[in-house]
């Protein structure tokens, strides 16, 4: 594998999210000890619990799986996967996610790369779009969250496959003649690091070249699971708000207001459309947080949330703009919330209808 060597210095961490953190912890315990008797505490504590305990370990794996992909893979290699032309590259990178399963946070320093090496921009988007949402473990962790209900997991990825196909296609004939790669990447490939977690996991590899074979595996091993501690540790708050949100809409709020709002078309689809753009859940996880809502809004809508999550959210948002130009990411999010919009309505129609 070729090794990278940034040379920007990562900046550190802000200190706030820890802060946040321990002030949600602090807080929670201090909500368990002075209402602990009261009996729907008991209810949101083992919901909560419960969507965590599910969760966790699926967004383990995705950061394992994520951290071994980007030290153990050459990005050479994967590139060669996708063959040239204007069209084919587009339907063999949205589904690439099927052999080399990966979450959105590990994928956009891997596209980036990749771009850097030539990769048509067309079959970037479509890769960055497939990956977090059409692969095996989004599958398994959807048909767990439904109750082993494999029909909705399957639903998921051909929904998702057809929004990363379709997105790609409509990008490629809209920004036509038009830069859509920011400049820095073409001119500088070797630089093409997006994230404080990769500048530090590619560091351990510097001249990795001139160790034994034996010792070279250990340095990537060890880089692996830096990456995948370091995508754990920066998603899982994202994972715990999430649970915090759905727990407190089982426990607080009547379910006859969900009743209610679900009879009106539109709105709920919006709804949790803007909640996954909020919540910046992992691939790997968001399936629970919607399946704790099925009894409550239809299923269009809780497809209209686990399609959107993986694709765009503000996480996502920030780290686009290390891939493409501003242009590009205007039409993007547009074109994937009209996307998800269009083909969730599609579905609540045929709920409501057929």
């Amino acid at each position: 594998m070729s090794t990278c060597q940034p040379t920007q210095t990562v900046k550190p961490r802000s200190r706030i999210p820890l802060i946040l953190s321990l002030l949600f912890i602090g807080g929670a315990y201090l909500l368990l000890i002075l209402y602990h008797r009261q009996e729907s505490i008991k209810t949101f504590s083992v919901v909560f619990c419960a969507i965590m305990f599910e969760a966790a370990p699926f967004m383990l794996l995705g950061s394992l799986i994520g951290g071994i992909i980007e030290a153990f893979v050459s990005r050479e290699r994967l590139n060669r996967l996708i063959p040239a032309g204007r069209v084919l590259p587009i339907f063999i990178a949205a589904g690439l996610g099927l052999i080399l399963p990966i979450c959105e946070c590990a994928i956009v320093p891997v596209v980036r790369r990749l771009c850097g090496k030539g990769l048509p921009p067309a079959a970037a988007i479509a890769y960055l779009l497939g990956g977090p949402a059409v692969n095996p473990l989004v599958a398994f962790s959807t048909a767990l969250a439904y109750q082993w209900d494999w029909r909705i997991a399957g639903l998921r990825l051909l929904l998702g496959y057809t929004l990363a196909v379709g997105i790609a296609l409509i990008l490629q004939r809209l920004l036509s003649g038009k830069p859509v790669l920011l400049a820095s990447i073409t001119a500088h490939p070797a630089h093409n690091h997006s994230c404080s977690c990769c500048a530090h996991t590619h560091s351990h590899l510097e001249s990795a070249t001139s160790t034994s074979p034996a010792r070279l595996f250990v340095r990537k091993l060890y880089a692996a699971l830096t990456h995948a501690s370091e995508d754990f540790l920066t998603a899982g708050h994202y994972l715990v708000i999430g649970a915090f949100i759905a727990a407190l809409a089982q426990t607080y709020i009547d379910r006859e207001f969900f009743t209610r709002f679900s009879s009106y078309p539109v709105l709920p689809t919006l709804l949790l459309i803007a909640l996954a753009v909020l919540l910046n859940l992992c691939s790997e996880t968001d399936a629970f947080i919607a399946a704790s809502l099925r009894n409550l809004l239809p299923l269009s809508s809780q497809l209209a949330f686990m399609l959107t999550g993986p694709i765009f959210d503000l996480k996502l948002l920030l780290m686009y703009q290390q891939v493409f130009t501003r242009r590009t990411i205007i039409a993007l999010a547009l074109t994937i919330l009209l996307s998800v919009f269009t083909v969730s309505s599609i579905i609540e129609m045929l709920e409501r209808y057929c």
